[in-house]
């Protein structure tokens, strides 16, 4: 090492090298950002102002659009100035900033889907205790519980990649910075960072898949044994489309921070990447609240007050 120079700042590739691409790239991308912005705080704004959204289902998905919101913004703004950029490069202290936000939101994303399913749980599996159950205390505890896991798993993975020193190759074939990339350009032995961060995701990944699972399992079981077919579909209808974005949440993320790196393929781990980190942010106010009948009425009366939109 004391004959190396060490890289005080990455280039990021990003997805094209293609000029007329990078402007295309950069078109599609802002148009889903805004409309991540978009949909996700006036899914806020509603949920906030209408009394009938105050439910505990409601409260999680307000904080689940804040988060998106967050999560999003903590790379595509970053990503869309490189696209149009000549010299796309960031500071190390600059990427490794970015890996702690990516941290400190991606597990509060995934326990309050977590805190989603278990709503859907007791609504389903014991109607009579719901309110009793899914009180506002308990809802601001798993909420706070949520943020309070993302941290402390940010600021552990974050602190022992400070240690690392990166002498070159400087280059990262990804539109953004992730743990994963930073490892595999490291100088200094990586052990304790790859240990570090299989263990949270062994430990904070796992146990809220398995609680989402298990979950899961009992109101499928409780659907089963719904005599009537219309009353089996109506309770399915409430938590299928959850069930779809946690499985693809769930796969594309522990897929890319669990591969072996004899797996490691650019283009899919670029996939992967947008996938968790853009379209579902994106996806999930559509999925959750826009073909909700109550949030299309909530909409539809906030929407009401704008003359122009009359």
């Amino acid at each position: 090492m004391e004959n190396q120079t060490e890289v005080t700042e990455f280039i990021l590739l990003g997805l094209s090298n293609d000029p007329q691409m990078q402007i295309f790239l950069f078109l599609v991308f802002l148009v889903v950002y805004l409309i991540t912005l978009l949909a996700n705080m006036v899914i806020m704004v509603v949920i906030r102002t209408d009394p009938h959204l105050h439910t505990p289902m409601y409260f999680f998905l307000s904080h689940l659009s804040f988060v998106d919101i967050c999560y999003s913004s903590a790379t595509v703004p970053n990503m869309l100035v490189y696209f149009l950029a000549e010299h796309k490069t960031i500071s190390v202290n600059s990427c490794i900033a970015q890996v702690f936000f990516i941290f400190l939101l991606a597990a509060p994303e995934i326990f309050i889907l977590s805190a989603m399913a278990f709503d859907r749980y007791t609504a389903i599996c014991d109607p009579l205790c719901y309110m009793n159950t899914m009180n506002k205390g308990i809802c601001v505890q798993l909420v706070s519980g949520a943020w309070a896991i993302g941290f402390i798993d940010a600021l552990l993975n974050t602190v022992f990649a400070l240690k690392l020193h990166f002498c070159g190759p400087n280059q990262i074939s990804h539109f953004s910075c992730e743990l994963p990339s930073l490892l595999h350009l490291s100088c200094t032995e990586t052990f304790t960072n790859e240990v570090v961060l299989l263990t949270s995701i062994a430990i904070f990944g796992s146990s809220s898949f398995l609680f989402t699972l298990v979950s899961y399992i009992h109101i499928i079981s409780t659907i089963r044994r719904i005599r009537s077919a219309e009353g089996r579909r109506k309770a399915f209808s409430t938590c299928s489309s959850h069930l779809i974005v946690v499985g693809l949440l769930y796969l594309t993320a522990f897929f890319q921070y669990t591969k072996p790196r004899s797996v490691s393929s650019v283009v899919l781990d670029e996939m992967f990447s947008i996938q968790y980190s853009i379209f579902t942010p994106m996806l999930n106010p559509i999925v959750y609240c826009l073909k909700n009948k109550e949030v299309k009425t909530a909409v539809g009366k906030m929407l009401g007050k704008f003359k122009f939109l009359k």
